[in-house]
């Protein structure tokens, strides 16, 4: 338990940082990857997993946002 403790601290304090633009989709895919990786005692895995993936899928929506905005309209 104070490991899910820990967790949710380190998570709310980088929540909290200014280089959180940066950062888009980590918050959001480390809480749902730190829940499922708990389910399978690997709370920290699991964060960092779904860190990544949710960096990755954020990344992927302003890419494919900006060149919506840019094609041209007929």
């Amino acid at each position: 338990m104070t490991r899910c403790l820990t967790a949710a601290a380190i998570l709310l304090g980088l929540a909290m940082t200014g280089g959180a633009a940066q950062a888009k989709g980590c918050i959001k895919g480390a809480l749902i990857g730190g829940l499922a990786g708990h389910a399978a005692h690997h709370t920290f895995a699991g964060a960092a997993a779904g860190c990544a993936i949710g960096h990755h899928y954020a990344n992927k929506k302003d890419k494919s946002q900006d060149q919506d905005r840019q094609a041209p309209a007929r």
